[in-house]
């Protein structure tokens, strides 16, 4: 079932909503605001302006997430990924991009850059203990799982 969350969003002059690209879709398509061409250069990141200030409800977030496309297909993914924009942030939405492959990626206005993903938050409560329960992983790291 499907709960729409009421976002107050201010768009600047020229920049898009954001925008579900299918009726199930998960998170919203953002797109650069852009006044000129941006060329990612291989293995150089920047800060792509959307255009987009949120009115976050209290409660949750918004998760910025690559687009599966630009990354299959180009190498260019978000840096921070999934990057936390929280309830009491209100300045503009900046997608931290960068490009993976081995060749320059032209960055252009209104390109779909990135998707977001409103989500519920929980907060936990923190307290200093001598020990923790026992598992069967324990302090088994990386690989340990025994899933390959």
């Amino acid at each position: 079932m499907s709960k729409n969350i009421p976002v107050p969003t201010i768009v600047a002059e020229g920049a898009h909503l954001p925008l579900y690209a299918s009726a199930q879709a998960a998170g919203a398509d953002v797109r650069a605001h852009l006044t000129q061409d941006l060329i990612l250069q291989p293995g150089q990141s920047a800060l792509i302006p959307t255009g987009l200030k949120f009115g976050i409800p209290e409660g949750f977030e918004i998760q910025v997430r690559p687009r599966s496309g630009l990354a299959f297909k180009n190498g260019i993914t978000v840096l921070n990924s999934p990057g936390t924009i929280d309830s009491d942030y209100r300045g503009e939405l900046g997608v931290i991009l960068i490009n993976h492959s081995q060749r320059p990626f032209v960055v252009t206005a209104g390109m779909r850059i990135a998707q977001i993903v409103i989500a519920p938050v929980c907060r936990a409560e923190f307290f200093p203990e001598e020990t923790l329960t026992t598992t069967t992983r324990g302090e088994g790291g990386f690989g340990h799982t025994g899933v390959l």
